[in-house]
């Protein structure tokens, strides 16, 4: 697989892979149902909304060939992206839950499937995207995404941090779409609210105002960490507080004053990858002293 990944190219033999596995999880209506048509119908009208447009092309024939021709002539990769997150939101969460989709449509497979086969494609082009969550995440290292991301986005599924993994979530989103201040901004976000929510969960008293510094503070305190960690104490609490919420503060958290501050894409990079190993750490070592 390439240890190198591209951002700005979906190639044609990609999309129409993508294509393919869309249909072939879409599926075909049956003799007593449209829910394909439907679902077509959806993804396009959604996209003419969001794009605001009243077709996505000219004189399509029907809703699939409108957002498939779409699809493969879109020049703007955010554009492309958006039609692929849609259709795989719509396979993953919308599809399973419809009894009478699985049931009277024919298919040619099933949404794990489908979403297993998009990641597969995405890295055997190369292309630094993978689908997770319900989104369209970035790829910047195999590795780090293997290690760090993909855990952080499992222990986030949990009902109790819902908060924390739609912020964590909308990290990442500003990051693929360059919006590297509200990157930071949201990434901290994350990070308090797993802190917040292990507090409530073990009945810590917190304030809704607390910073991260005070937050930490609650968790060092009342043990979250093994005993053993006491003669390290004060350099994980330093590691801690010098991490995700530094790095915000002094980029992304306060006024810029006469001068623009300017983001770059490593700063924002290295800080999702902190944060998800961060909290990461967090989740389980509460899970372990539960």
């Amino acid at each position: 697989m390439p240890d190198v990944y591209v951002y700005d190219k979906l190639p044609l033999p990609l999309r129409v892979q993508i294509v393919h596995i869309i249909k072939d999880a879409f599926g075909e209506d049956g003799r007593h149902t449209n829910k394909a048509s439907d679902a077509y119908e959806f993804v396009k009208q959604t996209l003419c909304r969001e794009f605001g447009v009243f077709e996505l092309v000219q004189y399509p024939k029907s809703n699939q060939e409108s957002v498939f021709n779409f699809f493969l002539e879109e020049e703007s990769v955010e554009h492309a992206l958006d039609v692929v997150e849609l259709c795989f939101k719509y396979i993953q969460l919308v599809i399973p839950e419809d009894r009478s989709y699985l049931l009277n449509t024919r298919r040619k497979i099933e949404p794990d499937d489908a979403v297993a086969e998009l990641n597969e494609r995405f890295k055997e082009h190369g292309v630094g995207y993978q689908f997770e969550s319900g989104e369209i995440i970035r790829v910047d290292s195999q590795f780090l995404h293997a290690e760090a991301v993909k855990p952080t986005l499992a222990v986030l599924r949990d009902e109790n941090f819902k908060g924390a993994n739609e912020e964590f979530l909308k990290a990442h989103e500003h990051y693929r779409h360059g919006r590297y201040k509200e990157c930071l901004v949201d990434a901290l976000k994350a990070f308090e609210s797993t802190m917040k929510t292990i507090c409530s969960l073990r009945g810590w008293p917190t304030q809704p105002t607390d910073t991260a510094k005070n937050l930490i503070a609650a968790c060092m305190s009342n043990g979250l960490f093994p005993a053993y960690f006491d003669s390290q104490f004060s350099s994980i609490r330093s590691l801690l507080e010098s991490g995700v919420p530094a790095v915000r503060n002094k980029n992304g958290g306060h006024g810029q004053g006469a001068v623009l501050v300017a983001v770059p894409e490593y700063l924002a990079r290295y800080t999702l990858n902190l944060t998800a190993t961060t909290i990461l750490f967090m989740v389980e070592a509460h899970q372990a002293t539960m």
